[in-house]
């Protein structure tokens, strides 16, 4: 497969922030966020952990109940990212 150019990551990577912003505040697993922008769960991943170090989002560990996930993880948009897509949607 040839490589992604930084761009197109780029722009993937706006379409996973503007789903999370949809559906905010709930959060969506890596499984759901990748049938929605049509992309490979492990391509997903690896830019979700990238907006997770920029601190665009964060990564939920644990369930409802309050037990951890053991395989699946879930993402929200973090605050920062929320307050700043609000100020460009008005």
């Amino acid at each position: 497969m040839p490589p992604i150019s930084k761009q197109k990551r780029d722009k993937i990577s706006e379409q996973i922030l503007h789903h999370l912003y949809e559906i905010a505040p709930e959060s969506s697993f890596t499984a759901h966020i990748s049938n929605i922008i049509i992309r490979d769960e492990e391509f997903t991943k690896s830019l979700l952990q990238e907006l997770e170090k920029n601190r665009l989002v964060v990564k939920i560990t644990k369930n409802p109940q309050g037990l951890d996930y053991s395989r699946r993880e879930r993402w929200r948009l973090s605050d920062k990212a929320y307050e700043a897509f609000k100020k460009f949607q008005r």
